[in-house]
């Protein structure tokens, strides 16, 4: 079992920046896959991106290819999205999500995560 702690979110013109952050907690993220999802009013939860901690393999959706980059800290007990670029689309409650690698099927489907951090708000103002 692993804890997840979202944060990083906030306010921000369109064009600007943000970079969440998701911790975990007692624990590292070695053999984990971490994903970004986000849910925006009246919307399905979707994917965003996702990282293969151990290998450091990542996957983005379509929307936010070459603007958002997922990555970790050396310790890898931290995984960062790092949100450049931002449209007003983008605004959305933010969660990170872990399952065991291989666990899964789509590594940016929100079904196949099993533990889920508290979401964090970015809005961006147009």
């Amino acid at each position: 079992e692993v804890q997840l702690q979202a944060s990083g979110g906030g306010l921000v013109q369109a064009g600007g920046s943000l970079r969440l952050s998701c911790a975990a907690s007692g624990s590292t993220f070695e053999d984990w896959t971490i994903g970004w999802f986000r849910q925006a009013p009246g919307k399905e939860r979707e994917g965003v991106a996702s990282i293969i901690v151990s290998f450091g393999s990542t996957y983005y959706a379509d929307s936010v290819k070459g603007r958002f980059t997922i990555y970790t800290n050396n310790a890898k007990n931290t995984v960062l999205l790092q949100m450049n670029n931002l449209k007003s689309e983008d605004t959305a409650v933010y969660y990170c999500a872990a399952v065991p690698d291989g666990d899964y099927n789509n590594a940016l489907s929100a079904y196949d995560y099993d533990y889920w951090g508290q979401g964090t708000q970015v809005t961006v103002s147009s």
